[in-house]
């Protein structure tokens, strides 16, 4: 095996990724060397990006969606071992996957869905995690009690909105109500199971045109900043709204206090940035999400693959996403190492 790896990072927020090698590293404890099959990119890519500051003296790799192959594990994994096919989204804190080689703990790694490919596998688990911690974690959703109950999706068209419809109606049964704005995310969000399609652009009147009752749970996918006041009208008594996009203003919490409505945040790198004592649970939904994929439960929401990773294809990727068009999520194929 080469002792060199092949990368892809950015030494500002303004420039095309460069490529250059690293040393291999050795990996010890519950970290799992993985030669990457196929990434897939996030919005929080170019997030990330964006904040670099100045010019780095060494890259900086990002990139959080990845499938592979285990070639090396420490002493201590008991999850995953040399050879397995795994699937997962990593953690922030640490180097990304834009790059022939990667390391990551065991414990938010799961094992690759069977009946997908590579590219198709690396599509899912960032959302799959951020959609599942949202709806079963923060808003506490009870698929036994909670069967009927209305969920409003914001941004529903995206990489987690695509798999957070699908949790919604296979898992929790609830009414599904999802924004779109374009004729083809409306398809989209249509066909993936939503009950009825919405335009964000005029929410509140669109929804009270439904004739249904307050949604009891709202999941933002959008810009916190834009929908705060809206939503806050919007909740049901009692409900929960779950936000993913940080908020850049200071908003009146009070708009909820007579409803007694709550706000809780998801953010899928809390687990292994804090490590926390359920980590592992990371690992349990991938399982999950890759037996329901198997079982054709879920439905896999890549819908395109770039090719190879290279300077050229990472910057089309990124031009995508900023675009806020994309229906489901973008994959690229394994590093060209020559």
């Amino acid at each position: 095996m080469s002792q060199e790896m092949t990368c892809l990072g950015f030494q500002s927020n303004d420039t095309k990724p460069v490529k250059f090698t690293l040393p291999i590293p050795a990996v010890s404890g519950r970290d799992l060397l993985i030669k990457i099959d196929a990434i897939a990119v996030n919005p929080v890519d170019t997030k990330v990006k964006s904040g670099i500051q100045g010019q780095l003296e060494s890259p900086k790799i990002i990139g959080w969606d990845a499938s592979g192959t285990v070639i090396a594990a420490g002493d201590d994994c008991e999850l995953i071992k040399v050879g397995d096919k795994v699937f997962y989204a990593g953690d922030i804190s640490r180097p990304g996957c834009y790059a022939s080689h990667h390391v990551v703990d065991e414990r938010i790694v799961g094992f690759a869905p069977k009946s997908l490919s590579a590219v198709q596998a690396a599509a899912m688990p960032l959302t799959s995690i951020t959609a599942w911690e949202a709806l079963f974690s923060r808003m506490r959703i009870h698929p036994n009690i909670d069967k009927g109950k209305t969920l409003l999706i914001v941004g529903a068209a995206g990489g987690v909105g695509s798999i957070a419809i699908q949790l919604a109606k296979q898992i929790a049964e609830l009414n599904v109500v999802a924004t779109a704005s374009r004729d083809e995310s409306i398809t989209w969000c249509r066909e993936l199971g939503a009950d009825y399609v919405i335009n964000h652009y005029q929410l509140n009147t669109d929804y009270a045109s439904l004739g249904i009752n307050p949604p009891d749970y709202i999941l933002c996918l959008g810009d916190t900043d834009t929908y705060f006041e809206q939503l806050a009208e919007l909740i049901a008594p009692q409900g929960l709204i779950c936000y993913v996009v940080t908020s850049q203003k200071n908003h009146n919490i009070d708009l909820l206090k007579t409803k007694s409505a709550g706000i809780v945040w998801e953010f899928m790198f809390t687990r292994p940035m804090y490590e926390t004592a359920d980590m592992t649970a990371q690992h349990q939904l991938l399982n999950r999400i890759a037996e329901m994929l198997d079982d054709e439960m879920l439905r896999c929401t890549m819908q395109q693959n770039l090719g190879p990773m290279s300077e050229e294809t990472i910057t089309q990727a990124h031009q995508m996403l900023v675009s806020g068009k994309t229906l489901g999520k973008i994959s690229l194929e394994a590093i060209d190492t020559e």
